[in-house]
């Protein structure tokens, strides 16, 4: 089966030289690409440029991204029905940046723009505009595939971090939604529409449900 998976985090610039991203290292995502292509599959593995984590070798075949621009841009590239299965690890920015702009003595904003924005004229106001969600786009770049979705979750109750990802499952018309994060605690858990959470104490454990889920939900195996 062609599979496709993304890992590591997006940047979104401030200027050329600053960026807002986060604490992702594709650690996950490169793990599990490596476990598909170990039992046969096809891997394309999006990683992101900033990622910590070492990519597997062949036979995945490595791509790098930089923003949710970008990212996008190679998601949809990469459109059509012989994806068999996309598993969206990767850790996209929610904003990226808007104008930014330092306020005058007299209470108005000005608009500041540069290569290297000058940090010595005092505190600056930046936007944060949020980025397109890429999730809910997958189903019409890949209307045959398996898709399973991300969700990390920092605040609520265990059972409020379930909730939320089961409302991805509706709303980004996914077939899996992978929970984790301090709301949910140790582990993860595999989210579906038709059955309870299944709890992975390790990522490890996680590619093992993920591939069992594979085996019994492909396309071939429901032909």
């Amino acid at each position: 089966m062609q599979c496709v998976v993304t890992a590591g985090p997006t940047f979104e610039p401030l200027d050329e030289v600053r960026r807002l991203t986060n604490f992702s290292t594709g650690t996950l995502g490169c793990g599990l690409a490596e476990v598909l292509a170990s039992v046969g599959h096809q891997v394309r593995l999006l990683l992101g440029e900033q990622a910590s984590a070492i990519p597997p070798g062949p036979p995945c075949k490595v791509e790098r991204f930089t923003t949710t621009q970008r990212l996008r841009e190679l998601l949809a590239g990469m459109a059509g029905n012989d994806i068999g299965a996309v598993f969206h690890a990767a850790a996209v920015s929610d904003f990226s940046f808007g104008q930014v702009y330092r306020r005058l003595p007299d209470g108005r904003l000005e608009e500041v723009r540069g290569a290297k924005i000058e940090s010595r004229g005092g505190t600056l106001l930046a936007e944060l505009v949020p980025t397109p969600k890429l999730l809910p786009m997958m189903r019409e770049w890949f209307p045959r595939a398996l898709i399973i979705g991300w969700k990390y979750e920092m605040e609520g109750t265990p059972s409020d971090a379930l909730a939320r990802a089961r409302r991805q499952l509706t709303e980004a018309g996914t077939a899996v939604c992978v929970l984790n994060g301090r709301a949910y605690g140790p582990g993860f858990a595999l989210v579906t529409a038709d059955s309870p959470p299944r709890h992975c104490r390790s990522r490890t454990a996680l590619y093992a449900e993920l591939l069992n889920y594979l085996v019994r939900h492909s396309p071939a195996q429901n032909s």
